[in-house]
């Protein structure tokens, strides 16, 4: 049998109680409850959402790297860099945001937390893939969704869309080379056609 979800407040006081000055900041919004923590206590957090009795996180359902430099067209202040996750009680039928922003944009660094979820070693590889946020503590952290070759981090939002290199086959030398971009970036301009009498409008 699920049990009943509790409202967004009650879970907010809950989780609360849980963290003390953990939370740096906990809101509502959306019906959906959002934790910011600090990265010193990041890992220690995770654990107290994981294993009290209020919280029950089993479940790590989600974790993505953020790129904050200009996030909503707007100019962020803070830390460039941070990680999301998604958290579920199956016992609780609640869940809960968790963010945590790294410390230092030029070295981003937060705790892993695969140990605590075995969910979160193929997310942290790919968040430190795509962003380059280096999970302290991951027993394997290495790229996995570009080449072993491949260098920068595409998600980064100072990443040309072209990226930095091409890659083909060479029959010649029977593998796969690699080459600067050579398209040149221009803007496309879709092609808008117009009837006198679209959709019936005169």
């Amino acid at each position: 049998m699920t049990a009943v979800a509790i409202r967004p407040e009650k879970l907010k006081d809950a989780i609360a109680a849980v963290l003390g000055a953990k939370a740096r900041q906990i809101t509502v919004a959306l019906e959906e409850v959002t934790v910011v923590v600090a990265a010193a206590d990041y890992r220690d957090a995770m654990q107290l959402l994981r294993d009290s009795e209020a919280c029950r996180f089993e479940q790590l359902i989600d974790l993505c790297g953020v790129d904050y430099s200009s996030y909503a067209d707007k100019v962020h202040e803070g830390a460039r860099y941070g990680v999301v996750s998604h958290l579920l009680s199956v016992s609780l039928n609640q869940r809960v945001r968790v963010k945590v922003f790294c410390p230092d944009d030029d070295f981003p660094v937060v705790a892993s937390v695969s140990d605590l979820w075995n969910s979160a070693n193929w997310y942290e590889r790919e968040a430190f893939d795509l962003f380059g946020i280096v999970f302290d503590g991951h027993n394997d952290l290495r790229r996995i969704l570009t080449d072993y070759g491949f260098i920068g981090h595409p998600f980064r939002k100072d990443f040309p869309l072209s990226g930095h290199v091409e890659m083909r086959y060479d029959t010649e030398r029977r593998r796969v080379v690699y080459e600067p971009v050579s398209i040149e970036p221009r803007e496309i301009t879709p092609r808008i056609i117009r009837e006198d009498k679209y959709g019936g409008l005169h």
